[in-house]
């Protein structure tokens, strides 16, 4: 089990306590305090209980709440998710975890089909209140069948909710929500992520704190371009945002938070004072979430805000390669985004 005491550290420099965890110890905290307060809630997936989870995020849960808990499933994720549907249906509340949700291509018919159908296909007197949780996106030298990002795929689905965090708050706050909430909801992690530490401070640790899906969060205001993003590709903007200041360009970062509901309405604010727009994801570029973002601007009054056609930056439109190599040029970058940022800058301010 995680030794907690070693995780809390004060900031003297700071009017308030915080505590570095890692995104893997936050999801964890988020789960073992939904677990004690719901006894309807429990976690079902390969190895989550006796093995502490294969990336240790259900580490210490299966010593702390049991097999009628924390449930070890075999190597079938058709066969399990279709058991979390029947005991959501049921009125249990499911953790499903994914050991990646390259996995869940198993099992997408009890996803797309049997979960995110049947509030509407009972007349609404069927909920479905499931969590599938797991990681999503690029990862490290896995290559193509397991290092994919599903966003933009379970985003279009009508009846799901899909959020991805990216710091240790989101973790809490919309490990939390998606718990509590009475639709199934993915939640696309990231496993580069687990190990990443974040300050967390103590208004996080209310037990009533949750994050609202559907809304984003400007993780840093900017007044020149707006640049949207989710998971992992976050850092990599907030990066991109001080190169970028050096070179006197201030861009605006939004944390999407949830991809669906998406927040249109912090979008097109942002655009409507800056004037630009980039999106950065790590999936395929036809048919992604930046497609839908750019969509939404064109289709908006924002539109008439823009000084530049609105850009995108997505992860290559190939399969991944395995090479370390060529994984980092099928993926974005710190100056893939510095580079785009720029050539939207090259044209100049629209004159009132």
């Amino acid at each position: 089990m995680f030794s907690r005491a070693g995780l809390v550290r004060k900031f003297a420099s700071r009017g308030f306590a915080a505590r570095i965890m890692t995104n893997r110890e936050s999801l964890n905290w988020a789960m073992e305090t939904e677990l004690k307060r719901d006894p309807r809630v429990f976690v079902m997936g390969e190895e989550v209980a006796q093995y502490n989870g294969a990336y240790k995020v259900t580490k210490g849960l299966w010593e702390k709440f049991g097999s009628e808990r924390m449930w070890d499933t075999p190597i079938t994720e058709m066969g399990f998710a279709g058991i979390a549907c029947g005991a959501a249906f049921a009125g249990l509340r499911p953790i499903c975890e994914f050991m990646t949700w390259n996995f869940s291509m198993q099992a997408i018919d009890h996803v797309v089909n049997s979960a995110a159908k049947a509030h509407y296909m009972s007349n609404g007197d069927v909920t479905c209140p499931i969590v599938f949780r797991g990681p999503n996106g690029v990862a490290a030298a896995v290559a193509a069948q397991h290092s994919q990002c599903f966003a933009a795929w379970y985003g279009s689905v009508p009846g799901l909710k899909v959020v991805t965090p990216y710091d240790g708050e989101d973790c809490i706050g919309l490990l939390r929500a998606a718990i509590r909430d009475d639709n199934p909801v993915c939640c696309l992690e990231n496993e580069l992520m687990y190990g990443k530490e974040f300050e967390i401070s103590d208004a996080v640790y209310d037990p009533d704190f949750v994050i609202p899906i559907g809304k984003a969060k400007i993780m840093r205001e900017g007044k020149d371009i707006t640049v949207t993003a989710f998971s992992k590709m976050v850092g990599v903007c907030l990066e991109a945002a001080k190169v970028l200041e050096e070179k006197g360009i201030s861009i605006e970062v939004i944390n999407l938070r949830s991809i669906r509901p998406l927040d249109r309405e912090c979008i097109i604010d942002s655009v409507k004072k800056t004037s630009r727009l980039l999106t950065v994801e790590e999936g395929w570029p036809q048919s992604s979430v930046g497609t839908e973002i750019i969509t939404t601007i064109c289709e908006t009054d924002a539109f008439d805000y823009l000084d530049s056609p609105p850009l995108r930056i997505a992860g290559a439109d190939i399969p991944m390669p395995y090479a370390a190599n060529l994984e980092a040029l099928a993926t974005p970058q710190v100056k893939d985004i510095v580079d785009m940022c720029l050539k939207l800058m090259s044209r100049p301010h629209k004159k009132n």
